[in-house]
């Protein structure tokens, strides 16, 4: 058993969908009472960021507007190999990050960070978990896979997602 974060590509293994992260920019409150709230991705060319190199490019962030992909290049202040270390700086008010919508939600939940450009996000990304579909499966993966299958759907909603 495994759990993927981003589209599955076709083969024989199964996958159970839970849910969907998102990649989200955001700052502290006070960070952003003392510069200002970004509307427009290209507003970010005027803010220092806090880069997560686990998220790709460290000098550009994309971002879609009006169904249309666009990359927007961001000024890094600090560049940092952790979401962990990324999500510490914008809560002491060093500027601005993006990482993924559940490495920031406790911190979010908490009032020291604000989620900012939601507008502007890329697509959400799928998590799953994937097994080995082949033959019958056991009753310890089954029984594990309705258990936590449940608790991450409850964590990770899939916007607009009926299911």
């Amino acid at each position: 058993l495994t759990f993927r974060i981003g589209a599955l590509r076709d083969s024989r293994l199964m996958a159970r969908k839970v849910g969907a992260v998102r990649r989200v920019v955001c700052a502290s409150p006070d960070y952003l009472a003392r510069h200002g709230r970004p509307v427009l991705p290209e507003e970010l060319g005027h803010h220092p960021c806090i880069t997560f190199t686990g998220l790709g490019s460290t000098d550009r962030w994309d971002f879609t507007s009006d169904g249309q992909a666009r990359s927007v290049r961001v000024r890094s202040r600090l560049t940092v190999n952790s979401a962990e270390a990324a999500i510490d700086a914008a809560i002491a008010g060093l500027g601005v990050t993006r990482v993924l919508s559940y490495q920031m939600a406790a911190a979010q939940t908490a009032g020291l960070l604000e989620v900012v450009l939601q507008a502007h996000e890329p697509q959400a990304v799928p998590v799953s978990l994937v097994y080995d579909g082949q033959g019958a499966l056991p009753l310890k993966l089954r029984a594990f896979l309705d258990f936590a299958a449940q608790r991450m759907k409850s964590r990770l909603p899939v916007p607009d997602d009926p299911s």
